[in-house]
């Protein structure tokens, strides 16, 4: 048996079974939404009374994209940079980090609205998304509505 074959043989089950499932439902299973992280999140408040599920999903989204030690110093240098902005290189390098990794979390954190990115030349240069993390804040304040 070769590499080849021996993947898909390992593979083919899954397989067979998301087949069999399909022939017995008549259906094939949805995938899950998509949700825009771009815009701030604009939901009452966690203080203000239950969320519903759409806004606890919202919340918890754009904390999971912060919920990494990397990301939550990457937005530390942004918002601590002195000229407002950083590029991908001097990121790595302040992290200690490959610029790879940097530009993986950098994606995850500009998904979720909290980093901004301009190419300029062979450079991109990010800075934080104030009104997205403001938002956060805004809605994870525990004495709004007080």
């Amino acid at each position: 048996m070769t590499y080849v074959e021996s993947l898909l043989h390992f593979r083919l089950p899954t397989f067979l079974t998301y087949v069999n499932a399909v022939a017995h439902t008549g259906f094939v299973p949805k995938t899950l939404p998509t949700i825009d992280m771009t815009a701030p999140v604009c939901c009452a408040p966690v203080a203000a009374g239950p969320m519903s599920d759409d806004a606890a999903l919202e919340v918890a989204l754009r904390l999971k994209a912060l919920a990494d030690p990397a990301r939550v110093k990457i937005m530390s240098l942004l918002f601590s940079s002195a000229a407002g902005e950083e590029n991908s290189g001097d990121l790595a390098e302040l992290l200690g980090l490959t610029e790879s990794t940097v530009s993986h979390h950098l994606a995850q954190l500009r998904r979720a609205g909290f980093v901004e990115s301009d190419r300029r030349g062979m450079n991109v240069y990010h800075r934080p998304g104030r009104d997205a993390v403001g938002a956060l804040c805004a809605v994870l304040d525990p004495d709004c509505c007080k």
